[in-house]
């Protein structure tokens, strides 16, 4: 259902214009909360993943590319001007989508599934950094995600974006308990493995890897928590060129090191 909307102030848009970042995060897993999906390739993915829509916002020339997909859904449509004003920049990719959050499944659900190999975010505060370790993951195969209680909101916009919509296509929960929960991991079977920069640490490519892994990753700049580190069944790092670390390189930023290590949790299946 198409409607024309020319003024920026019009109340049907107030999930675009009123609903700014910091009330996003606040609906954070809320009952009835909401996040906004950017551009017509996340959208797809969105819908696909059975995110149901509350409202499209777009210009006239991209309707068309999303009209296969769209059915029923209420389409606000609006001037170029409009768009960029509310968005706060030119959006290249075509459209915003206010969608519905699904409840996530419960921590316990996610890890008694068929999961085998899972990464664990421990209090990731930077969306970007989630959506692109998001990315990251679905891409390399890994099974599944686990969040600490205070780790950033994948579906936060600049999450969604980052990600390319890779939050859609990865099961995820969010940990309950965060000082048992690597506990709770070794009793579903789970070795728990710590990475972090330390060399003296045993690197990830040589540790047997059993049927279940589970890959601890720590917020940026302060790693893993010393609770963490100790508690995991074994302390793991990517080895850094002997050279860089002479040069004060001495380790890698999250994603990169998330990465390399989704890759080297795939070696053994």
């Amino acid at each position: 259902m198409l409607e024309y909307v020319t003024d920026a102030d019009d109340p049907r848009l107030s999930d675009y214009t009123r609903l700014r970042d910091v009330e996003l995060r606040k609906s954070l897993e809320a009952e009835r909360g909401l996040f906004l999906a950017e551009g017509e390739k996340v959208i797809r993915r969105a819908i696909g993943a059975g995110y149901p829509i509350r409202s499209v916002l777009t210009t006239r020339r991209w309707l068309a590319p999303l009209e296969d997909v769209l059915g029923d859904a209420l389409v606000y449509v609006v001037s170029d001007e409009i768009m960029s004003g509310i968005a706060g920049f030119q959006v290249h990719r075509g459209a915003l989508a206010s969608m519905e959050r699904l409840p996530l499944p419960a921590a316990e659900t996610l890890v008694k599934g068929g999961v085998r190999r899972l990464l664990v975010l421990e209090d990731l505060v930077d969306h970007s950094n989630v959506g692109a370790i998001f990315r990251c993951a679905a891409a390399l195969g890994v099974d599944g995600i686990l969040l600490s209680p205070r780790c950033a909101d994948p579906l936060y916009r600049r999450a969604v974006k980052v990600s390319m919509g890779a939050v859609f296509s990865i099961p995820y929960a969010r940990m309950d308990h965060w000082f048992e929960g690597l506990a709770r991991l070794r009793e579903a079977g789970f070795l728990t493995l710590a990475l972090t920069p330390d060399q003296s640490a045993v690197p990830l490519d040589s540790v047997e890897l059993g049927d279940r892994v589970a890959l601890l990753l720590g917020a940026e700049g302060d790693g893993l928590s010393s609770h963490w580190l100790e508690e995991a069944d074994e302390a793991v790092c990517i080895p850094m060129s002997a050279a860089a670390m002479a040069a004060g390189v001495d380790s890698l930023n999250v994603v990169a090191a998330a990465a390399i290590a989704c890759h080297g949790l795939m070696r053994v299946r």
